[in-house]
């Protein structure tokens, strides 16, 4: 696996691309104007893409009707030296459809427990949590 990164102005924003020529871009939000998302955005996102890709496709293997999926990722960062890494990491899934719940949250349990390569890179010094919620109840643990 190999990403490119190019500079595309004179201060912070930059392409990065994958071998099919996808690309998004990551800026300093820091900064009035950004154009892209922060890298430390860019990895809540990862770690809700990756999540969200094993639960719609154990879902999907299930017939399960999925009307509508989202996500909210939120983490809580803290004082390391200079950087401030993830502390935690916390997902919301957001499902809507004819699923049963039992198996959204198995399938949560199990992306988060055995397929997700970025929250499983992160995990070693990131705790992270995930709650599930089907046609806008939560689905308890």
């Amino acid at each position: 696996m190999k990403i490119t990164l190019n500079r595309l102005n004179d201060d912070f924003l930059f392409e990065c691309t994958n071998a099919q020529g996808n690309s998004i871009l990551l800026d300093n939000t820091s900064q009035p104007g950004a154009k892209g998302v922060s890298p430390m955005e860019s990895v809540l996102m990862a770690v809700a893409g990756c999540s969200g890709i094993d639960v719609v496709s154990i879902l999907k293997k299930q017939r399960q009707e999925i009307t509508d999926f989202k996500a909210e990722v939120e983490g809580e960062r803290v004082a390391v030296d200079d950087a401030k890494p993830f502390k935690s990491i916390n997902v919301k899934f957001l499902l809507e459809g004819n699923i049963d719940p039992k198996k959204a949250l198995k399938a949560s349990e199990l992306s988060f427990e055995k397929y997700c390569s970025v929250s499983k890179t992160l995990e070693p010094n990131v705790e992270i949590g995930y709650e599930v919620f089907v046609n806008g109840e939560k689905v308890e643990k």
